[in-house]
């Protein structure tokens, strides 16, 4: 397959897991880089501009949290965490550092293309544009300014860092105010997951994102409305 020019970090520690991974993203046009240890992983990241990271958990030496709480502090670079079926308290930990997704091992390549796919797609950011994008793609609320062609956020006048899928899931929301989404619709639009996924992603997006809106401007954050036993919504304020 042509070279899609989008470049993946494999970290894991198991050779064979790496040599998997690669294979089969390779036949689908990625171009693959490995690292074995936290430590190698965390340089290359640092050093590096990949389109995404598969990154195990369990890891030598700092493991797969802590190599993407350290990442975020520089970068938003997507990460999907490679997990064991008995980390479930790690994986919280995990999306509570920023990562953007995870696959529980053992798994099935498919799955790990299709979450793949789902985060690198490039039209995910600007698939549900089309029928409300206005000539600037900017979106101003009292306390929240989304330029998306920059995709940049400004809340209480100070810009707000966030990964690639808080950003999505902030603009999504943002883009049909007062609109209450469920969790499934945005598991499945956001993440474009259709057979796949966890809806605590969701959760831990929401809070995340609410928790770096907060340190800027509580008003903004505020916007993020809760509506028990259905969803959320962003709540323009009146």
């Amino acid at each position: 397959m042509a070279d899609l020019g989008l470049n993946i970090l494999i970290v894991d520690d198991e050779e064979r897991i790496r040599r998997l991974l690669r294979m089969y993203l390779e036949k689908e046009g990625y171009s693959i880089e490995e690292a074995e240890d936290g430590e190698t992983a965390l340089q290359l990241a640092l050093e590096k501009d990949y389109d995404l990271i598969l990154l195990d958990l369990m890891l030598p030496g700092i493991d797969g949290v802590e190599v993407c709480a350290r990442l975020r502090q520089f970068k938003a670079t997507p990460v999907i965490m490679l997990t064991a079926k008995g980390e479930e308290a790690n994986r919280v930990q995990g999306f509570e550092v920023g990562t953007d997704d995870y696959v529980v091992k053992p798994f099935s390549p498919r799955e790990v293309i299709y979450r793949v796919k789902a985060i690198l797609r490039r039209s995910s950011a600007t698939a549900y544009l089309s029928k409300d994008a206005n000539s600037s793609n900017n979106i101003v609320f009292p306390h929240l300014v989304i330029e998306h062609d920059a995709h940049r956020v400004t809340a209480g006048g100070q810009e707000v860092a966030l990964t690639p899928k808080e950003y999505e899931l902030l603009h999504y929301l943002a883009i049909s105010p007062d609109k209450v989404f469920s969790r499934e619709e945005l598991l499945k639009d956001v993440w474009n997951y259709e057979f796949f996924g966890d809806l605590r992603t969701v959760d831990t997006h929401v809070k995340r994102l609410r928790e770096k809106l907060n340190k800027v401007s509580p008003d903004a954050a505020a916007m993020i409305t809760t509506v028990w036993g259905v969803g959320y919504k962003l709540e323009v304020p009146k």
